[in-house]
């Protein structure tokens, strides 16, 4: 199953996030679940969110995965959202 991650920083959060980055990035690519991965940036070209495409078993997993991400932890983000989501191209 695969389930977007739409993740949203808290305003003034980039230090959060520039702080704990290398846990993030590590968490990402030591995980099987990630089908792909990236910041989201603002109309000045700075990281102010998160897109993760996760491919697991069901929304439990997807669940347990992102409360288990270092950003998670640092109360990097504002909103979260798991989407189901199919790839077409």
């Amino acid at each position: 199953m695969l389930i977007a991650l739409i993740a949203r920083d808290k305003p003034g959060a980039l230090q959060i996030r520039l702080d704990t980055r290398d846990a993030h990035v590590a968490y990402l690519k030591a995980s099987d679940a990630v089908s792909q991965a990236g910041p989201l940036l603002n109309e000045a070209g700075e990281m102010c969110g998160s897109l993760v495409v996760l491919d697991v078993e069901d929304m439990d997993a997807a669940r347990a995965w992102a409360g288990a991400d270092p950003y998670a932890h640092a109360d990097l983000f504002e909103s979260v959202e798991l989407i189901p989501w199919k790839k077409v191209i």
